[in-house]
């Protein structure tokens, strides 16, 4: 079974880092795709990043420049490095990975099937 747990999260001021990191279990973490979506109040949950498992990555236009997103194979462990952030980057991460049937790309938001805890990212104005 695939358990997904995100750490990291917190407040911090418009400009501030925060770095989320997510640590994976229950199957081969460097054989698949993994992502992180963010969900705001009010508003739909939304794919920020992904990378696939040759190291390709996607980035959602608002977080381009500013968000980075990494896997450490052998830690079993996904990042996400958010930097100048901005009040509106404020929500709920979910760190996510694919699942069954596997019938889309890694990089479409329909693919992923299992879900973290998420945590929350605050920033103030």
């Amino acid at each position: 079974q695939v358990q997904l747990v995100e750490s990291g999260g917190g407040l911090v001021q418009a400009g501030g880092s925060l770095r989320l990191s997510c640590a994976a279990s229950g199957r081969t973490f460097s054989s698949y795709a993994m992502g992180w979506f963010r969900q705001a109040p009010g508003k739909e949950r939304e794919l920020v990043a992904a990378i696939s498992t040759g190291g390709s990555i996607y980035y959602v236009d608002s977080v381009k420049g500013r968000f980075t997103i990494s896997r450490d194979n052998a830690k079993n462990t996904l990042y996400l490095q958010m930097n100048s952030l901005k009040p509106e980057d404020t929500a709920v991460y979910y760190c996510a990975a694919p699942g069954p049937p596997y019938s889309s790309s890694w990089y479409q938001p329909n693919s992923y099937r299992y879900w973290g805890q998420g945590t929350q990212v605050t920033v103030s104005s």
